[in-house]
Protein backbone atom coordinates (compact mmCIF):
# COMPACT_ATOMS: atom_id res chain seq x y z
CA UNK A 1 0.00 0.00 0.00
CA UNK A 2 2.85 2.39 0.74
CA UNK A 3 3.94 2.40 -2.90
CA UNK A 4 0.43 3.41 -3.95
CA UNK A 5 0.21 6.06 -1.25
CA UNK A 6 3.54 7.52 -2.32
CA UNK A 7 2.06 7.91 -5.81
CA UNK A 8 -0.91 9.77 -4.27
CA UNK A 9 -3.45 7.43 -5.80
CA UNK A 10 -5.88 7.81 -2.93
CA UNK A 11 -6.33 7.80 0.83
CA UNK A 12 -5.37 4.77 2.92
CA UNK A 13 -9.02 3.76 3.10
CA UNK A 14 -9.55 4.22 -0.67
CA UNK A 15 -6.47 2.14 -1.45
CA UNK A 16 -7.49 -0.58 1.00
CA UNK A 17 -10.84 -0.83 -0.78
CA UNK A 18 -9.07 -0.91 -4.15
CA UNK A 19 -6.88 -3.82 -3.01
CA UNK A 20 -9.92 -5.68 -1.64
CA UNK A 21 -11.68 -5.14 -4.97
CA UNK A 22 -8.78 -6.70 -6.89
CA UNK A 23 -7.81 -3.49 -8.68
CA UNK A 24 -4.15 -3.81 -7.72
CA UNK A 25 -1.89 -6.43 -9.29
CA UNK A 26 1.72 -7.41 -8.63
CA UNK A 27 3.34 -9.26 -11.54
CA UNK A 28 -0.15 -9.64 -13.10
CA UNK A 29 -1.46 -11.40 -9.97
CA UNK A 30 -4.16 -9.72 -7.87
CA UNK A 31 -2.65 -8.40 -4.63
CA UNK A 32 -4.24 -9.87 -1.51
CA UNK A 33 -2.13 -8.13 1.16
CA UNK A 34 -1.87 -4.48 2.19
CA UNK A 35 1.82 -4.92 3.08
CA UNK A 36 3.18 -7.26 0.40
CA UNK A 37 7.01 -7.17 0.30
CA UNK A 38 8.15 -6.05 -3.15
CA UNK A 39 11.28 -7.02 -5.03
CA UNK A 40 13.03 -4.44 -7.22
CA UNK A 41 11.95 -6.26 -10.39
CA UNK A 42 8.27 -6.59 -9.39
CA UNK A 43 5.72 -4.81 -11.59
CA UNK A 44 2.62 -3.13 -10.15
CA UNK A 45 -0.58 -2.09 -11.90
CA UNK A 46 -3.52 -0.08 -10.59
CA UNK A 47 -6.70 -0.51 -12.67
CA UNK A 48 -4.39 -2.22 -15.21
CA UNK A 49 -2.21 0.90 -15.52
CA UNK A 50 1.51 0.40 -14.73
CA UNK A 51 2.86 2.13 -11.63
CA UNK A 52 6.42 3.37 -12.00
CA UNK A 53 8.56 2.65 -8.96
CA UNK A 54 11.57 4.68 -7.99
CA UNK A 55 14.72 2.63 -7.62
CA UNK A 56 15.67 2.49 -3.97
CA UNK A 57 18.86 1.55 -2.24
CA UNK A 58 18.75 -1.82 -0.52
CA UNK A 59 18.92 -1.40 3.24
CA UNK A 60 19.42 -3.96 6.01
CA UNK A 61 18.75 -3.05 9.64
CA UNK A 62 18.84 -5.10 12.83
CA UNK A 63 16.28 -4.05 15.45
CA UNK A 64 15.99 -5.11 19.07
CA UNK A 65 12.20 -5.26 19.32
CA UNK A 66 10.69 -4.34 22.70
CA UNK A 67 7.50 -5.81 24.15
CA UNK A 68 4.13 -4.61 22.84
CA UNK A 69 5.47 -3.68 19.39
CA UNK A 70 3.86 -5.26 16.33
CA UNK A 71 6.02 -6.89 13.64
CA UNK A 72 4.25 -5.31 10.68
CA UNK A 73 4.49 -2.17 8.59
CA UNK A 74 1.21 -0.66 9.83
CA UNK A 75 -1.58 -1.55 12.26
CA UNK A 76 -5.25 -0.62 11.85
CA UNK A 77 -5.69 -0.56 15.64
CA UNK A 78 -3.06 2.13 16.06
CA UNK A 79 -0.59 -0.05 17.93
CA UNK A 80 3.12 0.75 17.71
CA UNK A 81 4.92 -1.13 14.92
CA UNK A 82 8.55 -1.88 14.17
CA UNK A 83 8.39 0.80 11.47
CA UNK A 84 7.57 3.39 14.14
CA UNK A 85 10.93 2.61 15.77
CA UNK A 86 12.97 3.40 12.67
CA UNK A 87 15.19 6.49 12.63
CA UNK A 88 13.75 9.16 10.33
CA UNK A 89 16.59 8.66 7.82
CA UNK A 90 15.29 5.16 7.03
CA UNK A 91 11.53 5.72 6.87
CA UNK A 92 11.46 6.43 3.13
CA UNK A 93 13.14 3.15 2.12
CA UNK A 94 9.92 1.07 2.31
CA UNK A 95 11.45 -1.36 4.78
CA UNK A 96 9.49 -4.34 6.08
CA UNK A 97 10.17 -6.91 8.81
CA UNK A 98 11.54 -10.28 7.75
CA UNK A 99 9.33 -12.82 9.45
CA UNK A 100 7.60 -12.01 12.72
CA UNK A 101 8.14 -11.71 16.42
CA UNK A 102 4.99 -11.88 18.53
CA UNK A 103 3.86 -8.81 20.42
CA UNK A 104 4.98 -10.44 23.68
CA UNK A 105 8.40 -11.52 22.33
CA UNK A 106 11.48 -9.32 22.32
CA UNK A 107 14.77 -9.39 20.47
CA UNK A 108 16.31 -9.53 17.03
CA UNK A 109 14.30 -8.78 13.92
CA UNK A 110 15.64 -7.80 10.52
CA UNK A 111 14.12 -4.98 8.48
CA UNK A 112 14.94 -4.63 4.80
CA UNK A 113 13.57 -3.77 1.37
CA UNK A 114 15.33 -6.77 -0.20
CA UNK A 115 12.61 -9.27 -1.08
CA UNK A 116 15.09 -11.90 -2.27
CA UNK A 117 16.86 -11.97 1.09
CA UNK A 118 13.55 -12.03 2.94
CA UNK A 119 12.57 -15.12 0.94
CA UNK A 120 15.93 -16.74 1.64
CA UNK A 121 15.54 -16.22 5.39
CA UNK A 122 11.90 -17.22 5.77
CA UNK A 123 11.21 -20.07 3.35
CA UNK A 124 11.19 -23.41 5.23
CA UNK A 125 13.37 -25.17 2.64
CA UNK A 126 16.43 -23.11 3.67
CA UNK A 127 16.12 -24.11 7.36
CA UNK A 128 17.67 -20.89 8.67
CA UNK A 129 18.35 -21.21 12.40
CA UNK A 130 16.77 -18.89 14.96
CA UNK A 131 18.08 -18.85 18.51
CA UNK A 132 16.06 -17.76 21.54
CA UNK A 133 16.51 -17.25 25.27
CA UNK A 134 13.54 -18.63 27.19
CA UNK A 135 12.29 -18.18 30.75
CA UNK A 136 10.03 -20.95 32.05
CA UNK A 137 8.97 -21.96 35.52
CA UNK A 138 10.88 -24.96 36.80
CA UNK A 139 13.24 -27.28 34.97
CA UNK A 140 12.50 -29.71 32.17
CA UNK A 141 13.16 -33.37 32.89
CA UNK A 142 15.14 -35.68 30.64
CA UNK A 143 12.03 -36.98 28.87
CA UNK A 144 10.77 -33.48 28.07
CA UNK A 145 14.14 -32.42 26.69
CA UNK A 146 14.29 -35.57 24.59
CA UNK A 147 10.80 -34.84 23.19
CA UNK A 148 11.82 -31.36 22.07
CA UNK A 149 15.01 -32.62 20.52
CA UNK A 150 13.22 -35.36 18.56
CA UNK A 151 10.14 -33.34 17.56
CA UNK A 152 6.64 -33.07 18.97
CA UNK A 153 3.26 -33.65 17.34
CA UNK A 154 1.41 -30.31 17.36
CA UNK A 155 -2.07 -29.50 16.10
CA UNK A 156 -0.61 -28.41 12.74
CA UNK A 157 1.89 -31.23 12.32
CA UNK A 158 5.14 -32.58 13.65
CA UNK A 159 7.72 -30.07 14.81
CA UNK A 160 11.27 -30.23 13.56
CA UNK A 161 13.93 -31.29 16.08
CA UNK A 162 15.05 -28.44 18.33
CA UNK A 163 18.35 -27.88 20.11
CA UNK A 164 17.94 -27.10 23.80
CA UNK A 165 20.42 -26.15 26.52
CA UNK A 166 19.99 -24.85 30.08
CA UNK A 167 21.59 -21.43 30.70
CA UNK A 168 22.30 -19.21 33.69
CA UNK A 169 21.35 -15.84 32.21
CA UNK A 170 18.71 -14.53 34.61
CA UNK A 171 15.81 -14.26 34.07
CA UNK A 172 16.28 -16.85 31.30
CA UNK A 173 16.96 -20.49 32.05
CA UNK A 174 16.98 -22.13 28.58
CA UNK A 175 18.39 -21.54 25.13
CA UNK A 176 16.54 -23.08 22.17
CA UNK A 177 17.54 -23.22 18.50
CA UNK A 178 14.92 -23.96 15.84
CA UNK A 179 14.55 -23.39 12.10
CA UNK A 180 10.76 -23.24 11.91
CA UNK A 181 8.67 -20.11 11.51
CA UNK A 182 5.26 -21.38 12.53
CA UNK A 183 3.14 -19.02 14.62
CA UNK A 184 4.17 -18.93 18.30
CA UNK A 185 6.16 -22.11 17.73
CA UNK A 186 8.54 -21.76 20.71
CA UNK A 187 5.71 -21.15 23.18
CA UNK A 188 3.75 -24.05 21.72
CA UNK A 189 6.71 -26.41 21.97
CA UNK A 190 7.24 -25.70 25.64
CA UNK A 191 3.50 -25.86 26.32
CA UNK A 192 3.43 -29.30 24.71
CA UNK A 193 5.82 -30.58 27.38
CA UNK A 194 3.97 -28.85 30.22
CA UNK A 195 5.91 -25.60 30.65
CA UNK A 196 4.59 -22.10 30.04
CA UNK A 197 6.98 -19.56 28.56
CA UNK A 198 7.13 -16.40 30.70
CA UNK A 199 9.74 -14.49 28.68
CA UNK A 200 11.07 -15.04 25.17
CA UNK A 201 13.88 -13.19 23.41
CA UNK A 202 15.38 -13.92 19.98
CA UNK A 203 19.14 -13.42 19.91
CA UNK A 204 20.20 -14.84 16.54
CA UNK A 205 18.97 -15.30 12.95
CA UNK A 206 21.37 -17.44 10.91
CA UNK A 207 24.77 -15.91 11.68
CA UNK A 208 23.33 -12.49 12.59
CA UNK A 209 23.47 -11.90 16.35
CA UNK A 210 21.67 -9.39 18.56
CA UNK A 211 24.72 -8.82 20.77
CA UNK A 212 24.66 -5.46 22.65
CA UNK A 213 21.93 -3.71 20.67
CA UNK A 214 19.61 -1.98 23.15
CA UNK A 215 15.84 -2.46 23.11
CA UNK A 216 14.14 -0.18 20.61
CA UNK A 217 17.37 0.64 18.81
CA UNK A 218 18.52 -0.27 15.29
CA UNK A 219 21.85 -0.67 13.58
CA UNK A 220 22.77 -1.08 9.94
CA UNK A 221 24.25 -4.44 8.97
CA UNK A 222 27.78 -4.57 7.62
CA UNK A 223 28.46 -5.84 4.09
CA UNK A 224 29.98 -8.97 5.61
CA UNK A 225 26.84 -9.66 7.67
CA UNK A 226 24.63 -9.26 4.60
CA UNK A 227 26.80 -11.68 2.62
CA UNK A 228 26.61 -14.24 5.45
CA UNK A 229 22.82 -14.03 5.51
Amino acid sequence: MKTLRDKRLGSRRDLAEAIKAGRVKVNDVIAESFSLPLKPADSITFDDKPIERAKTQQVYLALNKPLDVISTTEDKHGRRTVIDLLPEDYKHFQLFPVGRLDEDTTGLILLTNDGDLAYRLTHPKFEVEKEYLVAVDGALNVTQVDQLQKGIELDDGMSAPAKLKPVLLAPYNYRIIIHEGRKRIVRRLFAAVGHQVRLLKRIRIGKLKLENLKEGETRRLTHAEVREL
